[in-house]
């Protein structure tokens, strides 16, 4: 199945814990709302793309972990040391949902476009496939948004795929230096108008227009961020949707 149009679920929301260990992990409320946007319901083809850390083994096998016995089909594209599937854009057109971990956007954007990967996605975009993730998997569809690709002090990073004409703020609640930056970055022209999330929050998109505001558990919020006249950023709460699956 796809989407009724092309769609992007943005979040700072991920996987839920799953038991002992810091790599067990379950899908999250945010994955089965992607599955729903995909009108995949009874057995979503979810991809998992960790570019952003490097593809290490063990978080692809955590992930094979995490949607073990659930109604998910999971498979994995990475890219180092080099492709695991022979065709690419099959594999990926062939899905419901893919899903984009976090880690270094700078990273992740660089080695998408090595590969060609930024024209197959958004193909894959444009024919119904729900593109999602967390993090750098937020950033990434977006002009830019504050990073630490670059060191732990946080960083403007301005050049994200770009089909989502906004900012991205993730982690917005969670990390001190998240929300100030995006003020300043905003206000400086470094970054254009847009939208951030609290850790927990997720951004849905139909085509480049935000359709909802959604969260995983109470609490979580998103904003909308904008460059007043005077130069002063405005951040405004958005009515946001608790997801109950």
């Amino acid at each position: 199945m796809t989407a009724d149009e092309p769609t992007i679920l943005a979040t700072s929301a991920s996987f839920r814990p799953g038991g002992s260990g810091p790599m067990s992990m379950r899908p999250g409320p945010i994955h089965h709302l992607a599955a729903e946007l995909a009108n995949a319901v009874e057995a979503p083809r979810i991809c998992v793309l960790n570019q952003a850390t490097g593809d290490p083994e063990a978080r692809i096998g955590a992930t094979y972990a995490a949607f073990a016995g659930t109604r998910f089909r999971a498979s994995h594209l990475q890219l180092f040391p080099m492709p695991n599937v022979e065709d690419i854009r099959a594999h990926l057109l062939a899905q419901d949902i893919i899903w984009v971990g976090g880690g270094s956007v700078a990273n992740l954007c660089a080695v998408w476009r090595v590969h060609g990967l930024d024209r197959i996605l958004h193909e894959a975009w444009q024919a119904g496939v729900v593109l999602g993730g967390v993090s750098a998997g937020s950033i990434c569809w977006h002009v830019g948004g504050s990073t630490d690709s670059f060191g732990l002090r946080l960083r403007g990073f301005t050049d994200g795929l770009g089909w989502l004409p906004y900012s991205n703020g993730v982690h917005y609640d969670a990390e001190e230096q998240r929300r100030p930056m995006m003020h300043q970055l905003i206000a400086d022209g470094t970054l254009p108008d847009g939208y951030a999330t609290d850790d927990g929050a997720g951004l849905v998109y139909r085509g480049t227009r935000l359709a909802e505001v959604v969260a995983d558990r109470d609490g979580p919020r998103g904003y909308e961020l904008r460059r007043a006249a005077d130069g002063s950023v405005t951040e405004t709460p958005l009515p946001t949707r608790v997801l109950s699956y």
